[in-house]
């Protein structure tokens, strides 16, 4: 196995002898990583579907590829306004003797990520374009689940970057512990909630900051004058995309009862037209592993023995079981029941359950008796009921009329909230993460002490400044 620690040692020693990081240093980074995945897209995208056993390639363009360069390109704009200093007030009469604050953005040191296997090219990226922008070297490991992106990477990073700036790290559990006891500067973990808390407990011993991207059941609740037509369209692409093996995947549906018919007929006509068949269809994703695959007909057959209805969206009446290319339909769950697991786990799959509710309040206390979810998404026409899905309920972060999409916004801060996550990135946000907010005062040139006080013998001008204080 690689020495992880002399990996990091290097890093920060060269991290140290560097600083300060300039800015062109800091863009000609990020040109470098954009340069990476751009010029090696092809080899990306044949990596992806041999570790998937079959993957879109244009789905892989989209979520893998441009989605990875973007985030960087929007950081080589945006770095010089992001890096200036923020100047903060001095209380009076500090300010008016000629006293300053500020603040200043420092890059932390070397940054630890994490990465899953889902969409396992971006959100290594991603997570660099706040990490380069903000000064900062990386070490990344791969996910195991898949092996070849994580080679390649290894192959490719050379060409681009000195192990001293970026390096990857493959291999299993084991090398995953190790890589989390690391005492980085700080570690950016994405993948399962079960997983993320032994991160934080590695992190812990080192007091090594640490920023969670974890996932969690993201509802969508079906409104007051929701196009439903629109509304089903919505959720099944974004729930049959990447075969919902997405963090941010809608995992349950929240309707009126009065509307639980149309919403499915509208999830199947949807599905239908964008899939009119599976097995054979290359831009229909497979469940990444037998494991996986397990696990989601697990779900479903859970659900079936404790009374759902399920429902297969299989328009062109293929023969799923006589097919080992571990390509799933879209299955409608409908009277589900808490006790299923298909309602206490993250299903991560083309599994979607519809629940009904009875007004507004109902759909909310359902969705507050879970776990904060990542995600949450509303569809609906009245304004009223949408403040008041947004203000009574929690999540990391919500889409009004569509699903997924706040997490394409590069400004606005992703992340989690509880068991979902802790921490946020993308943007100026990822900067500030990335960065230390190191405070700076500029004294006046006068004996402040004295004029406030502050020197023994205490007398009048002590109590002034206290009584001044006190307000």
């Amino acid at each position: 196995m690689i020495d992880l620690q002399a990996v990091l040692t290097a890093q920060r020693a060269a991290f140290i002898g560097e600083l300060p990081v300039s800015i062109a240093t800091r863009k000609d980074r990020l040109k470098r990583a954009a340069a990476m995945i751009s010029d090696h897209a092809e080899a990306f995208c044949d990596a992806l579907s041999e570790d998937f056993g079959h993957r879109s390639r244009e789905q892989s363009m989209l979520t893998d590829i441009a989605a990875s360069v973007a985030p960087i390109r929007h950081a080589i704009k945006s770095v010089d306004s992001w890096a200036q200093r923020s100047k903060r007030p001095v209380q009076f009469p500090l300010g008016l003797l000629g006293a300053k604050a500020w603040v200043e953005y420092q890059p932390k040191g070397v940054v630890g990520v994490i990465a899953p296997w889902n969409f396992p090219v971006n959100l290594v990226m991603a997570p660099l374009a706040g990490i380069f922008a903000a000064g900062n070297r990386a070490m990344v490991k791969t996910s195991e689940f898949t092996p070849r992106v994580a080679a390649l990477f290894e192959e490719v990073a050379g060409t681009y970057f000195a192990a001293d700036e970026l390096a990857f790290v493959s291999g299993g559990p084991e090398v995953g512990k190790a890589f989390a006891s690391l005492p980085f500067d700080h570690l950016i973990f994405t993948g399962a909630t079960s997983v993320g808390k032994h991160i934080l407990h590695a992190a812990a011993d080192n007091l090594v900051p640490v920023t969670l991207e974890l996932g969690g059941k993201s509802p969508v609740i079906v409104g007051k004058g929701a196009d439903l037509k629109q509304a089903t369209e919505r959720v099944a692409l974004g729930k049959m995309l990447n075969a919902g093996q997405i963090c941010l995947a809608p995992d349950y549906m929240l309707v009126e009862a009065g509307d639980e018919a149309a919403v499915v007929d509208g999830l199947r006509s949807a599905a239908t037209a964008m899939y009119p068949t599976l097995l054979s269809n290359p831009d229909y994703t497979s469940v990444v592993n037998d494991r996986h695959f397990q696990r989601l007909t697990d779900l479903i057959d859970d659900a079936r023995a404790k009374g759902a209805n399920v429902e297969v969206v299989n328009p062109g009446n293929e023969d799923f079981g006589a097919s080992n290319a571990r390509k799933m339909p879209l299955h409608i769950v409908t009277e589900v029941t808490d006790d299923m697991a298909v309602m206490q786990e993250e299903i991560f799959g083309p599994v979607l359950p519809v629940r009904r509710y009875a007004g507004i309040e109902d759909a909310i206390a359902q969705v507050n008796r879970r776990d904060r979810p990542l995600g949450l998404y509303y569809f609906g026409g009245d304004a009223g009921e949408r403040r008041r899905v947004l203000d009574r309920t929690i999540a990391g972060g919500v889409t009004l009329d569509d699903v997924i999409f706040h997490i394409s916004m590069e400004e606005l801060p992703f992340g989690g909230v509880g068991p979902s996550g802790m921490g946020a990135y993308h943007g100026r946000d990822g900067f500030m993460t990335f960065s230390h907010a190191k405070a700076v005062y500029k004294q006046a040139r006068f004996d402040v002490a004295k004029l406030a006080g502050l020197k023994p013998p205490y007398g009048k001008a002590t109590m002034a400044s206290v009584k001044r204080q006190m307000g």
